[in-house]
């Protein structure tokens, strides 16, 4: 049970040589003291720095002013805004060995991780009310798994089903063996100090510090996504099959928009709502309260409660060739065989005239179906320009930006405008969850 501020290992950067500048004191773990630009390698399984080879290396600064960079990290790691940049970071910089290169981490307290997740998540701008919402779910999500032993946190790695015909997989954040999380999208993101902060973060942060959300004695597994497209998504169809009752699937909305059949599960359904634009809390185009949730990078893509891509029938099939290995030939058909509760295909039927193939969870389809991702697996296909039944094209229209389990970043960003406080937001989006302060 956690009773105080844990200090939180957070996995920056890997590769077989670390650039980084340690800008003032720091005292390395064999009692050295350094700063200014340094340089580590990997070499034979081992830690190269200063002439010296290591197991593990740390850097610890020797007064709280002083900072350290690193150099060239990878941000949006397989996304469409891909690309390096600078980080600056407070606390310890601690370099390991894992999988024949080298990874940094970051030691830093809890609070001030959350800090720069709330920063990089959202902008630093954005209304109190949201950022004090991000802040409790970030912090639930962050201390769910430190809540029990790893070898009993069910779910904790990526599971893969294979077989001739089906190809089922789903990713977790556990795949981090060394360390607490990652600093990509991949768990949160953070980006230590080099986002912007501002006076609302440092006090939305402050005002909630230790403040979870429980469910009975534990603390909920509290995900987040972009844009549920309107209804959210439950945990099941995405990642273990297991039920949290406070992860159900919630139309985004006050009231359910009326002349819709909401089992959006039933294809026919599914269809209806996707190619419509109902009312919800996520449905909106305000640039203010958008560029509250979306980062300058996000920016550049502006669809999302509703969306739509078209392939012409070489492209589709040479992107599900590289990016599932598997050669389908030409693509005949996609037909979704399962949908969730928000839409979101959990089964997709590939038909090819070389092999067919069902794949799954919706990570996946989404990963197969896009040289990046595509924003949601909560869409229908259209064939057009057949000839001798193979499609010239095919059309995927889509809703949501991203798994649209748990809390929806647009529409609490909307709820926060209109004027909802941040415990109204998060009971809207966990059904019989509760706030509580585990420490002070």
């Amino acid at each position: 049970m956690i009773t105080k501020e844990p200090i939180i290992q957070v996995g920056i950067l890997s590769s077989s040589r670390i650039e980084f500048i340690l800008n003032g004191a720091f005292m390395t773990s064999d009692g050295k003291k350094v700063s200014g630009k340094q340089q580590v390698g990997w070499k034979n399984g081992m830690i190269l720095f200063d002439g010296k080879t290591s197991e593990e290396l740390s850097f610890q600064p020797l007064d709280e002013s002083s900072t350290f960079d690193l150099l060239d990290v990878v941000i949006g790691i397989h996304f469409h805004w891909e690309r390096k940049e600078n980080q600056r970071f407070k606390g310890n910089l601690k370099i390991i060995v894992e999988h024949e290169q080298l990874t940094a981490i970051n030691e830093i307290k809890a609070e001030d991780y959350l800090v720069s997740v709330i920063s990089s998540e959202m902008s630093a701008t954005s209304s109190i009310e949201l950022l004090k919402a991000h802040a409790v779910v970030s912090r639930s999500w962050l201390f769910y798994p430190l809540q029990k032993e790893k070898k009993d946190f069910s779910g904790r790695n990526s599971v893969e089903e294979n077989s001739e015909n089906r190809h089922i997989k789903w990713y977790e954040r556990g795949e981090h063996e060394r360390f607490d999380v990652c600093a990509d999208d991949h768990c949160q993101r953070y980006q230590g100090i080099t986002r912007a902060t501002s006076d609302a973060v440092l006090l939305a942060v402050e005002a909630t510090r230790g403040e979870v959300l429980r469910f009975g004695q534990h603390i909920c597994d509290a995900r987040f996504s972009k844009c549920c497209g309107g209804v959210t998504e439950t945990f099941d169809n995405c990642w273990a099959p297991e039920e949290h009752p406070y992860l159900e699937s919630i139309v985004d909305n006050d009231l359910p928009p009326q002349g819709f059949h909401l089992d959006l599960s039933v294809e026919a359904n599914a269809r209806e709502w996707i190619l419509s634009t109902p009312s919800a809390f996520c449905n909106t185009n305000d640039k203010n309260v958008l560029s509250q949730v979306l980062n300058n990078y996000d920016q550049e893509t502006m669809d999302f409660y509703r969306w739509k891509v078209v392939y012409s029938q070489k492209e589709i099939a040479e992107i599900l060739c590289r990016r599932s290995g598997y050669d389908f030939g030409e693509i005949l058909d996609l037909i979704p065989l399962k949908r969730g509760k928000s839409g979101r295909i959990v089964e997709l039927k590939i038909v090819g005239t070389k092999r067919t193939l069902i794949v799954g969870k919706e990570l996946e389809i989404r990963k197969w179906l896009s040289n990046t991702h595509l924003y949601s697996s909560a869409f229908v296909v259209e064939k057009e320009d057949d000839r001798n039944q193979v499609p010239g094209k095919f059309v995927l229209t889509g809703a949501g930006w991203g798994h649209g389990v748990g809390l929806c970043q647009i529409g609490a960003a909307v709820m926060g405008e209109k004027g909802y406080s941040y415990d109204r937001i998060l009971l809207h989006y966990f059904r019989g969850a509760e706030l509580k302060r585990i420490y002070k």
